[in-house]
């Protein structure tokens, strides 16, 4: 069974095409026009200009004054626009834009001092062309022959040397010569000057060799681009036909294949390549019926209905408002060139893929991409179109957003302005009006506090006749704030931690935003040391983490703790003394009944007016002032009741005598006194906050 398989990039490149299209006008325009060389290298394709009234010389000097002038795609040097223009020549310029940017390059590199080489043939009129620009440079044809040169120190300038290529250059020889130009050169540059078509056409080359039995290639043998294609294949297929049109082809030899890839120089029309189709389908259908059970062979229909449509593509017709999708082929500072597949070649202007936050266009778009666009402005005479991606966008973009209005989806956008009224967000390139009572913002706070941040919001109304899109970011944080709210409910338990905000204060504690949410932290639970307000722990707008306490869903309620349960102070002083330590101690209040000290941050222990010194005093403020440090003596603790008794007394007292082994007088006898119970002594209870519970009664005077 026979099977064909067309590269999809077979026949006329753009360039190609483009020069061919304006031969064509200039003939019916001026009835006969000069071509200086061959316009294309395809003998058929120049015989048909030329019964078209198209004459062909060799030098610019055998152009009649006042003629009409062809330049073809390949590109000519300056001297010769100089000449034809001195001869009041019309000059019909078909120079292919990827080789006008080779031209500019190798003049530019030249003014810089630097050493120009052309990687390329020597004799194709395209590398002639780029010597008229470049002045003296060395023409390479091979990697071998480029590291010979730079091999010769005394060749190269002291400015360095530039590289560029002949457009139909493969990309093989390309790498070959960046390594070579590494190895050798301190200060080389390469320029990828190769056509992205031609590159495209040869890896269509390489992949058919790989794939089919036998491979046909179509092209004029003094055609470069069309040789190259036949050595790519022959590296990877025995079989490589290499035929001009076809009355060259002998399909006997095919017979053989049951796989057979076509492809086709860029100088190649496409009736030439059709004929071709057309001849293998015929011939070989016969000759496999002749000999092959019918149901093994191939409907011929299958290949020509396939290189009909892709003949179709190549020469159709565009026009201003079609959708075209093509290849980035180059990008420049101003626009962005796209191969459309056809006679046209498209350019998008560089501003089209900017975004509102400033990236690049090279992190944006890259050769080798596919970018789909809308025709802006057609340009037969010239061959070429004038894209624009953000008109194409902006359709697609209105109904996106008409979809998000009626589906109440989110969008997301950036805030551009500030306007009477509200703001301006830019989604997906289209302005978006946001009230001022839907910007989420307080009444009267500034609006310009939004600009350049990244906001969602609902599309509330879309008036595609006035060009008119209207947003709520309120709804959007409305909407998050009821779902959050309504996940802190089911979620919530006692010790669950939250990041929160202070809303407000009072004087008995404060309440905290946990994500929609309101809890009250108890002035208790603000701190282990002793404050008076609030305000001395927190302030309102502070972002503070809490726990929860308690909560009662009934009644949306929720008490918060914020001091750490692990820096509680009763337990750091539990774990730092015991009965009969002595602390150095500091005075915070004094009372009739005794003064209150500060044994750690958070717990106080009571110094009774009996503890403080070793004789009757009438108020403790005889012996002590608040903020005294002083030595005393732990002599009780209550750990139920947190209560801690402290004596300065002990500390100077002398060690009670040993027990006496025989019997006293009653002289011996001291008087007796008034003893203070060691009980009567935990006169007060102290609370986590510090505050004291209560006095004992009967231990006052």
């Amino acid at each position: 069974m026979k099977a064909f398989r067309i590269a999809k990039s077979a026949g006329f490149c753009a360039g190609v095409a483009r020069s061919v299209a304006m031969a064509e006008r200039a003939l019916q325009r001026y009835g006969r026009v000069y071509c200086l060389g061959e316009l294309v290298h395809n003998r058929d394709e120049v015989a048909r200009l030329a019964a078209l009234g198209m004459i062909q010389v060799d030098r610019a000097e055998e152009i009649p004054p006042g003629a009409a002038v062809l330049l073809r795609a390949h590109g000519e040097g300056r001297e010769v626009y100089e000449h034809l223009r001195a001869r009041q020549a019309v000059i019909v310029d078909t120079t292919c834009k990827k080789v006008e940017r080779i031209h500019k390059i190798a003049a530019e590199e030249r003014e810089k001092g630097r050493s120009v080489i052309i990687f390329g043939d020597p004799e194709h009129p395209e590398v002639r062309g780029i010597l008229g620009w470049s002045g003296p440079a060395a023409v390479v044809k091979s990697p071998a022959e480029l590291e010979k040169y730079l091999s010769d120190p005394q060749k190269i300038s002291e400015n360095g040397v530039s590289i560029v290529f002949q457009s139909t250059q493969t990309q093989n020889n390309f790498k070959f010569s960046e390594k070579i130009a590494k190895k050798w050169c301190t200060n080389g540059e390469l320029f990828d000057t190769i056509c992205l078509a031609t590159q495209i056409r040869q890896a269509e080359a390489s992949d058919l060799a790989e794939t089919c039995d036998a491979v046909v290639v179509i092209g004029g043998r003094h055609s470069a681009n069309s040789r190259h294609l036949a050595d790519i294949c022959a590296e990877k297929c025995g079989a490589v036909f290499f035929i001009e049109n076809a009355m060259s082809l002998d399909t006997s030899v095919l017979v053989a294949y049951d796989t057979i890839g076509i492809t086709a120089g860029a100088s190649v029309p496409p009736r030439i390549m059709k004929e071709v189709i057309q001849k293998m389908s015929d011939e070989l259908k016969e000759k496999v019926d002749a000999g092959t059970p019918a149901a093994e062979t191939a409907p011929a229909d299958e290949a020509e209905k396939s290189f009909a449509e892709l003949l179709e593509d190549s020469i159709k017709t565009i026009y201003n408002g079609d959708v075209v999708k093509g290849i980035v082929a180059a990008i420049t500072p101003t626009e962005v060139t796209v191969d459309l597949g056809t006679k046209h070649s498209g350019y998008i202007p560089v501003e089209e893929f900017e975004d509102d936050n400033g990236t690049r266009i090279e992190d944006l778009i890259h050769v080798g991409d596919t970018v789909e666009a809308s025709v802006v402005r057609v340009n037969d005479v010239e061959g070429t179109v004038m894209l624009s991606k953000r008109r194409l966008d902006a359709v697609k973009n209105w109904d996106d957003i008409e979809a998000a209005c009626e589906n109440e989806t989110i969008v997301e956008g950036v805030v551009t302005e500030e306007n009477k009224g509200g703001i301006v967000v830019k989604v997906k390139g289209l302005r978006v009006f946001v009230p001022a009572s839907q910007s989420g913002l307080p009444r009267d706070a500034e609006m310009s506090q939004l600009l350049k941040q990244k906001v969602q919001l609902y599309i509330t109304e879309v008036n595609k006749a006035r060009k008119r899109i209207v947003g709520s970011i309120r709804l959007v944080a409305a909407k998050a704030r009821r779902e959050n709210i309504a996940r802190i409910w089911d979620e919530i338990e006692i010790g669950k931690r939250y990041h929160g905000t202070v809303k407000s204060l009072t004087s008995y504690g404060a309440f905290v935003d946990i994500g929609g949410v309101d809890g009250m932290v108890h002035v208790s639970e603000l701190s282990w040391k002793r404050i008076t307000k609030p305000a001395d722990v927190v302030s309102v707008g502070d972002e503070i983490e809490v726990y929860v306490i308690n909560f009662d869903k009934e009644t949306r309620k929720i008490s918060l703790g914020y001091k750490d349960p692990n820096a509680n102070p009763w337990e750091q002083f539990m774990s730092q003394y015991k009965v009969g330590d002595v602390a150095s101690v500091r005075v915070v209040k004094l009372m009739t009944f005794g003064a209150f000290a500060e044994i750690v941050p958070g717990v106080d222990g009571l110094i009774h007016i009996s503890q403080i010194a070793n004789r009757r005093i009438g108020k403790p403020d005889e012996v002590l002032a608040v903020d005294d440090v002083v030595d005393v003596k732990i002599t009780a603790i209550d750990e139920e009741k947190r209560k801690v008794s402290l004596s300065i007394r002990a500390l100077s007292e002398p060690a009670p005598a040993p027990a006496r082994s025989f019997a006293r007088d009653e002289e011996d006898e001291p008087e007796e006194r008034p003893v203070v119970a060691e009980s009567d002594a935990l006169v007060y209870e102290v609370s986590e906050t510090g505050e004291t519970k209560g006095i004992a009664p009967e231990v006052e005077e």
